[in-house]
């Protein structure tokens, strides 16, 4: 496994605002209204539960399910406002601190330089949708194998899966840096990217033969759909998308 510590921003042009704001956002979610992981009744509130979007109903109270060999009970907390929107609510919130610094290290990462092409309006409809897409794809496939339906998700992985769908079809070739064993290298984007995405799959496909659950409460298909929808959508979001600013050469 190898993990990507930063790229070459050689040639970018624009200043990346929404992926700063979007990092902002996400720290302070967690800090202030997570209550950096304390704030149960709030995160419970607004991550999204597979079982309540199928229906469409809230669900409020204690729910026992299964989380590997133990039983745990997870208490669900209303929902203020349509179960729907937590679709969009749980994309800005992070099951523990490691979590949300893992997630925001690849947003810095692989988000600047797709910004940089698609501009900034675009860029955030293409992370929504796609974090929307990722979501969804939680959904589905949580019914289609089986998993407990009641346990929430939550995290900035799919939209960011979809940012780095995006930069693999806009930058294959860029260098990136990487940690693999104790030594720093660079590598192309199609290598540092590719080798997540097989991890994903080959760590989907082990949960589903291993059974519900068997993930460790990562939601693998997330970062499958939100990754595909970045690759597939990416181009389409570009479409028509106003050049970065040329800047003025030093004298």
């Amino acid at each position: 496994m190898i993990l990507p510590i930063s790229d070459d921003n050689t040639g970018r042009l624009r200043t990346p605002y929404v992926t700063y704001a979007l990092i902002a956002l996400n720290v302070l979610v967690f800090v202030f209204l997570q209550g950096m992981g304390s704030a149960e009744q709030f995160t419970y509130a607004f991550s999204t539960v597979p079982q309540e979007i199928r229906t469409g109903q809230d669900i409020a109270g204690d729910v026992v399910v299964e989380l590997g060999n133990q039983r745990a009970a997870i208490p669900l907390q209303p929902t203020p406002v349509s179960v729907y929107l937590t679709l969009l609510t749980s994309m800005f919130m992070h099951g523990g601190l490691m979590h949300l610094l893992g997630n925001m290290l690849f947003l810095w990462i692989f988000g600047d330089n797709v910004e940089d092409d698609l501009g900034h309006g675009r860029y955030t409809a293409f992370y929504l949708v796609t974090g929307l897409v990722a979501s969804l794809s939680h959904v589905v496939s949580t019914f289609a194998f089986g998993d407990n339906p009641f346990i929430p998700s939550l995290g900035a992985s799919g939209a960011i899966s979809g940012v780095m769908g995006g930069y693999l079809v806009l930058h294959p070739h860029r260098r990136v840096r990487v940690l693999v064993l104790r030594m720093i290298t660079e590598v192309p984007g199609w290598v540092a990217v590719g080798m997540w995405f097989v991890f994903q799959l080959i760590s989907a496909f082990g949960v589903i033969g291993l059974g519900p659950q068997a993930g460790g409460g990562v939601a693998f298909m997330a970062h499958i759909g939100g990754f595909v929808a970045g690759v597939l959508l990416v181009k389409v979001f570009g479409i028509g998308s106003a050049p970065p600013p040329r800047r003025r050469p030093a004298w």
